[in-house]
Parts: structure tokens; sequence; C-alpha cells
């Protein structure tokens, strides 16, 4: 206020109140117009089979099959990558298909059979991808190499099985373990190192096919 009892705002003034008015109004906005406790959460319990060992836990049915396996489970193998379901970190064998664990609730498993990296072979019983992948030097961070490997066994068993890809050429025709086909079922798995070269050959011998 000036000595001529009228109210003087400063350029400065008018920034900082603005400021704050607009720092005020955003965390308003954040708050839930009814914030919802913890304990209002539903519970359930699941039963599913991890790695050969059957397993119930109670989780909030918002809980990934991913977080499940690291946090409840302490099974960190599995990795947590991009967390969209995008770079195939997170990929582990249900009822033997390969998911990414991101993407799928832990609810939505009650009676399954999930193998994760930890459930393929342990460092005394390699599998046979988890050996050529080490004979291929089929990683370098290594951070990938769960999901790689993971997917790796599913795909094997996809082509065996006979599911065609987007490169399979006849439809009617047996299904072959050729380079291009893993090539193309493991694109959704990326390595940031960029050990695709090495990754395909370790396939390539457990296929069977010339390295």
């Amino acid at each position: 206020m000036n000595g001529s009892g009228k109210w003087r705002v400063s350029r400065r003034g008018v920034l900082a109140g603005g400021s704050a008015s607009a720092a005020m109004a955003t965390m308003l906005d954040a708050q839930p117009s009814h914030p919802r406790r913890q304990a209002d959460i539903p519970v359930y319990d699941v039963s599913f089979t991890v790695n050969g060992e059957p397993r119930t836990l109670s989780l909030d049915p918002r809980t990934t099959l991913l977080d499940t396996l690291r946090e409840h489970l302490q099974l960190t193998g599995t990795k947590k990558g991009c967390d969209h379901g995008q770079c195939g970190a997170c990929t582990v064998l249900v009822d033997g298909f390969r998911i990414n664990s991101c993407l799928s609730l832990a609810v939505m498993h009650e009676g399954d059979r999930v193998t994760t990296i930890e459930g393929v072979g342990s460092p005394d019983h390699l599998h046979a991808m988890q050996r050529a992948f080490v004979q291929h030097d089929g990683f370098q961070c290594g951070y990938c190499t769960p999901g790689q490997i993971c997917s790796a066994v599913a795909v094997l068993k996809e082509i065996e099985a006979g599911v065609p890809s987007h490169v399979t050429e006849d439809l009617t025709a047996t299904c072959v373990p050729s380079r291009a086909e893993m090539r193309e079922r493991m694109s959704g798995n990326i390595c940031r190192c960029g050990a695709y070269a090495n990754i395909s050959d370790a396939m390539a011998e457990v296929a069977g096919v010339n390295v």
C-alpha cells in the first residue's frame, strides 16, 4: 500500500503470485476427488505353479505377473525393461507359451504353470539353450538374456509344433527352423548390446541348423 492508501502491485509480485496459484491448482488437480484408502482395495488369493513348485499368494489384483515374480517370489532373473511389452526382457513361459509378464496380471494365471529363467535350467544343469548362449557368447551386459533364452526355447517349440510366422512361405508344408524363421520370431526380444548374430548362432546350434 502506498502513501495515498492505494495498493501497488509490482511486476515481480504479479509473476510470483501467478506461479504460486498455478502450482496450487496443479496440486489440487492431482488429488483424487474421492481418495481411496489402501484398505479399500480387495486382495485375491492366486494359486499357480512356478518352476514346478505350487505357490499361493494374496495379491492386489492390479499386480502384474512380472512384479509378482520379482517382488513376491524373489525370482529376479526375469527382468523389468521397458514395462510396456516392447523389449521382451520380462519374457517367461506360461503353460509352455512365451508371454511378456509385464503385460499380464497375476490373477489371470490361476492354475497355470509358469516357468522363469530359474526354472529353465540351473548352473549345475544348464538347458541346452543356456549352454549354447554361453558357447556362442550370446550376451554382453546380460540384462536381456533371461528373456532371450526363454523366448528362444519357446520359439523352437513353436516351429516344431508347426506354428507359422510372418515369413513362413508355405503354410501347408512342415515348418522348419531356418535362420529367417528364428530371426522373425525373436524380433520382439531387444538386445541393446547388439548380440543378435551370436544369439542366432546359439539357437541354430540347438535347432540343428548349420552355423
